[in-house]
């Protein structure tokens, strides 16, 4: 009798970048319980918008404050604990890196150049937004 069973969460995340070197690096973080390498993501709270809550969660989960572009560059679903997500993702160029955040004590961060980040997601609908990010940003 549930009528929730198909109902689809939406969420917002980032894909936290620097220019290094002049090469594209992304900021990955673990996972709070499996400690797999993910991206900052999380539900919308009411009243906020996606970029808004995503830049957020870049906050909270990785420490990370930059102006998160507003343009989707991509969503990709995943199943949770029995739900279903749908999360927007958009793009953080990180312009300042926190040590104490207030998720620092659960998580670990490391940036990668895009082809090691990809090796180490597993959600490949988030690869394929990860391999198609350098043509969405134009760097000068």
């Amino acid at each position: 009798m549930s009528s929730k069973v198909n109902k689809v969460l939406k969420q917002s995340g980032v894909i936290p970048y620097r220019i290094q070197d002049g090469r594209i690096e992304v900021l990955l973080i673990t996972s709070r319980d499996r400690r797999k390498w993910v991206m900052p993501k999380g539900d919308i709270p009411n009243g906020m918008s996606p970029p808004d809550s995503a830049a957020k969660e870049a906050w909270e989960e990785a420490g990370v404050i930059g102006q998160v572009n507003t343009q989707k560059i991509g969503t990709y679903k995943y199943r949770k604990q029995g739900k279903n997500y749908r999360v927007n993702m958009y793009l953080l160029p990180v312009e300042t890196l926190c040590e104490d955040y207030p998720e620092a004590g659960y998580r670990q961060r490391q940036w990668l150049d895009i082809s090691n980040a990809m090796r180490c997601i597993k959600i490949t609908s988030l690869k394929r937004i990860l391999q198609e990010f350098p043509a969405t940003e134009l760097i000068c």
